[in-house]
């Protein structure tokens, strides 16, 4: 009988804004015929009434054969969910290997590996990772050596980190495979996918898919750029159709979101894209770049608005040059007011994310891009506006990767900002709700409360004043009376202390795509 793999998401969201769990689903289809593996999602077992992913896992672990438990972590909420599953099963069955991957070890693998229930650590991509350390594992057993966690036993799996007593070992890094070489995402897997076909304002039953892996831009707040290092890998034209009519024609699918870090690359990577998927429409959403875009040909734009692409998420991030500069974005504001009126004149939605707040004049520069939203706006007054704070995520030292390819030193950070504080040391640590705040770009230890509230503040009229287009629930009546009540505040500037939007919303909430999704 073959041995079982557990792949846990653990809880991160409600359930209204459960989508699949496309990470497990990867490593799923490496595993299909070589082990037997159930899928243990948190945000929807910890959301169903009498249900928990924490005594399912137990479950499985006491009753089945299981070679290994696979936990993927995200910065933020998901990590005390993690630790929770994690130690439980480690008190249940010691013997069984606890591996943890995704972003937040991959950005953080010296604090990931720092806990007593967490036996491996697997950096960027995680399939051929996961195969290997079972074969391993699997040989240990051969062998007489069952103890897999055990801190004498040498990993030689690229792209794992690991103990040796006291000392952590990072092995070299993986280098990634286009997603083209694997298998099929196993969407059987998961017991009911209607609860993953979300409404959204694009329809009924939106999936969600990743065509591409990676980005090959180097800004410096983006955790992407520790994950994947400035390497991109697309999918082929073929696999994205495939994909699309199966989640169409086999499970209803009547929209599309794709989580490409992003999705145009380049335009002669993107024309055969767009063309296949002119041939298979669906409404969809992607993020994109703001020089990609303004450098678009008339005839790719045409296969745009072919293609019935609804909304693109697009980093901004700055109103200045100089900060776009310093944050090696490598787009200039005009590449933001073109893609901007593209996008007004093709149909599309530019949804704009701004980070707000480096530790460099954070008032300052705020000042300016709230400006700049404003003149954003005069081109494409529906466009969409999305608010973070500057958060700073580990670099890698390019030096270590010119002088060695094979470099098995991961990314480092050691402080959180130009005066600290230093960063956590183990995922308790982690969830404390200031490093929380921190990672999920919500607050900076720098930004006086006074320059918080300003934002939040600009941030309500903003909203009050353009109703997002993904609110499909408000009533049009109730986005007028907003829009009415907010037009003085947003011509005047005069955007402190809303207190009349605030009262008006406890009884028409909009939709918060920041906080929500789509």
């Amino acid at each position: 009988m073959k041995k079982k793999v557990l792949l846990i998401n653990p809880r991160m969201c409600s359930l209204k804004a459960t989508r699949m769990p496309l990470s497990l689903l990867h490593l799923g289809a490496v595993l299909e015929g070589k082990y037997d593996y159930d899928i243990i999602d948190g945000n929807v077992l910890d959301n169903t009434p009498g249900a928990s992913a924490v005594n399912t896992a137990l479950r499985a672990v006491q009753q089945d054969d299981v070679a290994a438990v696979c936990v993927t972590v995200m910065p933020g909420p998901q990590v005390a969910p993690a630790i929770e599953l994690s130690a439980a099963i480690r008190a249940t069955k010691p013997s069984v290997s606890i591996i943890w991957g995704g972003y937040f070890p991959t950005l953080y693998p010296d604090s990931a590996i720092n806990a007593p229930y967490v036996d491996y650590v697997v950096r960027g991509q995680g399939e051929e990772t996961l195969l290997e350390l079972l074969t391993d594992q699997a040989n240990r057993n051969q062998h007489g050596t069952n103890q897999v966690f055990s801190k004498n036993l040498v990993c030689p799996v690229r792209g794992v980190s690991w103990q040796d007593g006291d000392k952590i070992i990072h092995n070299p890094d993986r280098p990634f495979r286009q997603p083209d070489e694997f298998p099929p995402l196993p969407y059987h897997k998961l017991d009911d996918l209607n609860i993953y076909l979300r409404p959204s304002f694009m329809g009924q039953r939106t999936a969600v898919h990743q065509a591409a892996i990676g980005c090959r831009y180097r800004c410096t707040f983006c955790g992407v750029v520790t994950m994947f290092n400035g390497t991109t890998k697309l999918s082929g034209p073929a696999r994205l159709q495939q994909t699309m009519k199966t989640l169409r024609d086999d499970y209803g699918a009547t929209a599309i979101q794709f989580y490409d870090n992003n999705f145009f690359d380049r335009e002669d990577n993107s024309v055969p894209l767009l063309e296949a998927m002119s041939e298979t429409p669906l409404p969809w959403w992607c993020y994109a770049r703001a020089d990609t875009l303004a450098n678009f040909s008339p005839r790719t734009w045409e296969l745009i608005r072919k293609s019935q692409l609804r909304m693109a998420y697009i980093g901004a991030e700055a109103g200045s040059d100089a900060v776009l500069k310093s944050m090696h974005k490598g787009t200039t504001v005009e590449h933001t007011f073109e893609a901007a009126a593209r996008c007004r004149e093709y149909g599309v939605i530019p949804e704009f994310s701004f980070v707000l707040g480096g530790p460099d004049d954070p008032e300052g520069e705020i000042e300016k891009t709230l400006s700049f939203i404003k003149r954003i706006k005069q081109i494409h007054p529906g466009c969409e506006v999305i608010l973070y704070f500057y958060s700073p995520t580990p670099q890698r030292d390019p030096r270590w990767m010119q002088a060695d390819a094979n470099s098995p030193r991961p990314a480092t950070l050691k402080a959180y900002g130009p005066q600290g504080p230093t960063l956590p040391t183990t995922p308790e640590e982690w969830t404390q709700p200031q490093w929380i705040s921190y990672v999920c770009h919500q607050d900076a230890p720098w930004l006086s409360p006074a320059l918080r509230q300003r934002v939040k503040d600009f941030a309500r009229v903003l909203a009050c004043r353009f109703p997002t287009a993904q609110d499909y629930k408000t009533p049009q009546w109730g986005k007028n009376l907003l829009k009415a009540a907010a037009t003085w505040r947003y011509s005047s500037g005069r955007y402190d202390n809303p207190w009349e939007l605030n009262l008006i919303q406890r009884v028409i909430p909009l939709r918060q795509p920041q906080k929500e999704s789509l």
